[in-house]
């Protein structure tokens, strides 16, 4: 019961801004601001690199799935549009509240590393390619994600290595590109 109620506490702490926000309009009235249904949070913050997205200019990241379901030892699970909290300008999907919760409180530790993109291909040729949400690995503590079974298979021969170079050659890309096949 202690942890629901520290989970309400923490979902309803988030939302404040967002309820609460009001901004002017042109002729100097308040303007009613609703979130838009299902986002529970904004945890506001800039991009520290391109996040992938199926499309350019949406913002669905992690192809919907639920960041932190990863990390329960479970196979990762699809997040619901009623479940949603907007990171660095995207979305990131739950399975349920405590998850979101759970996200909020340190969404670094959950978000995939290299924004979703594919970590072989940033750390072995500082490249984008988009990362399968179901090929994936937990490397201290961090979410990496692959393009395939095949490419992980050869991302496996030297994470270190490629985790170094990719820590490397992320930053040096703008967070408005976009993987482009």
């Amino acid at each position: 019961m202690k942890q629901n109620k520290a989970i309400f506490a923490a979902i309803m702490m988030a939302t404040l801004p967002i309820a609460c926000a009001a901004p002017s309009s042109d002729n100097g009235e308040t303007a009613e601001v609703t979130a838009p249904a299902g986002l529970i949070a904004d945890l506001g913050g800039d991009p520290q690199g391109p996040i992938y997205t199926k499309n350019q200019g949406e913002t669905l990241a992690l192809s919907g799935y639920d960041a932190v379901s990863y990390f329960s030892g479970d196979a990762p699970v699809e997040g619901s549009d009623e479940f949603r909290v907007r990171y660095q300008g995207f979305d990131y999907q739950f399975a349920n509240a405590e998850n979101a919760a759970t996200f909020q409180a340190d969404p670094a530790k959950y978000a995939p590393q290299y924004g979703g993109y594919c970590a072989w291909a940033i750390g072995a040729n500082d490249a984008l390619a988009p990362g399968d949400p179901n090929v994936y690995k937990i490397v201290d503590g961090k979410l990496y994600l692959n393009f395939s079974e095949d490419v992980a298979t050869r991302w496996n021969e030297d994470i270190p290595g490629f985790i170094e170079n990719g820590d490397k050659n992320y930053p040096t890309h703008d967070p408005s590109e976009h993987y482009a096949s």
